[in-house]
């Protein structure tokens, strides 16, 4: 499927139906890029299950603020376009693919 990337204007669209995990990250950050390859293979696994999309904070900082993101990396899970689960911090491939499938 590939790992989309959303903005403050588009956000609402990307995530208003089905399963949507958003990594709100930041180019500089270390922790964002060691879960980069993990949502990748994510991504290869679950595709068809559930949509990654990646928002910049930096460059959109409104949806962040609209979710109460405080610190990077969080990942958030929408259901429909509503947050039914977040996690924050570098997390695991099986912990992500655990935490979509009990949504599903």
């Amino acid at each position: 499927m590939g790992i989309s990337h959303t903005t403050d204007q588009t956000f609402k669209k990307d995530i208003q139906s089905g399963l949507t995990l958003v990594d709100f990250w930041v180019p500089w950050c270390g922790p964002c890029r060691m879960i980069a390859p993990v949502l990748d293979e994510l991504d290869q696994e679950m595709g068809g299950e559930a949509k990654i999309t990646k928002l910049n904070v930096d460059e959109n900082p409104a949806t962040a603020r609209a979710f109460g993101v405080m610190s990077i990396p969080t990942l958030i899970l929408f259901k429909d376009g509503k947050p039914i689960d977040t996690v924050t911090g570098v997390q695991s491939k099986n912990a992500l693919k655990e935490m979509i499938s009990k949504h599903k």
